[in-house]
């Protein structure tokens, strides 16, 4: 058995570590190693992976958008090991998904266990299962629906992936919360963090912590639903009640539950435009 694998992981160092020590192990065959999500992608593409070691943290597409990027182009899907510097509570959130994981350094003893985990499974009929937790890994992360998925991939459909999901994932600790947006009131920025402020299914309101960018988050979000009234704020316009203007010139908007957000001038006319659409 020798097996088609490639490396993606940011850190040169890293690489080549991991590289030193899959020399020792005749079933790789090392074909390439990957600097980033996208050569990955175009490495998958040319070649016929059939393993992937994926680091997790990388910048431009991290693991887990690499992993959503091949279910979307139908590219065929390599067994995953992830590569992570996460500590072993946070593993817990995506262990299950995947066929194994490497924490950093990797160790000779740690990877040898690895290695006979993929023998295992390349000899035995797991590979749909493992597939499986995959899609549902990607479902988890991007809140798509999975089991959609797995319906059109099976069927060879085109994925019907939305560039604006009907769920915002949000990841606190080990677990991931799945907060619908048509239930998220308005977001504003706290440091480097935002504020997702949502109702639960007892109409509630909620407040859930998220590390995203705003720009990130407006990109996530459908502008015909959500409106940017600030440069710290995004607002749903299903709850927002009425626009107004103070005498010292300055907007705000009035929110069903009556809080008010203070609407910027430089986005105001966007605002008025957006609401009266």
């Amino acid at each position: 058995m020798l097996l088609s694998t490639i490396i993606v992981d940011d850190e040169p160092l890293a690489r080549k570590g991991l590289s030193v020590r899959l020399q020792e192990h005749q079933e790789i065959d090392l074909i390439t190693q990957c600097s980033n999500g996208r050569e990955a992608i175009e490495a998958i593409r040319a070649y016929q992976v059939e393993l992937m070691f994926l680091d997790i943290q990388m910048p431009g597409l991290n693991g887990f958008e690499v992993l959503e990027s091949i279910i979307e182009q139908g590219l065929k899907m390599p067994v995953v090991v992830f590569v992570t510097a996460y500590d072993q509570y946070a593993i817990k959130a995506f262990e299950v998904h995947a066929l194994d994981y490497i924490m950093k350094p990797a160790d000779e003893e740690r990877l040898s266990q690895t290695i006979d985990k993929i023998k295992q499974h390349f000899q035995g009929s797991t590979d749909k299962a493992h597939k499986s937790k995959l899609v549902k890994l990607v479902s988890d992360v991007t809140g798509n629906d999975y089991q959609q998925i797995l319906s059109e991939l099976a069927n060879d459909q085109e994925l019907s992936i939305s560039s604006y999901s009907d769920i915002l994932p949000i990841k606190d600790g080990g677990e991931v919360s799945r907060v619908p947006v048509k239930d998220i009131l308005w977001i504003d920025a706290a440091g480097d963090y935002m504020c997702v402020h949502a109702i639960d299914a007892s109409q509630n309101e909620t407040t859930h912590i998220l590390r995203k960018t705003m720009k990130e988050l407006e990109e996530a979000l459908d502008p015909r639903q959500f409106i940017r009234n600030h440069r710290s704020t995004i607002v749903n316009k299903t709850f927002i009640d009425k626009f107004c203007s103070q005498i010292n010139g300055e907007y705000f908007l009035v929110m069903k539950n009556g809080k008010e957000l203070k609407v910027s001038r430089s986005y105001k006319d966007k605002v008025k435009q957006a609401i009266n659409s």
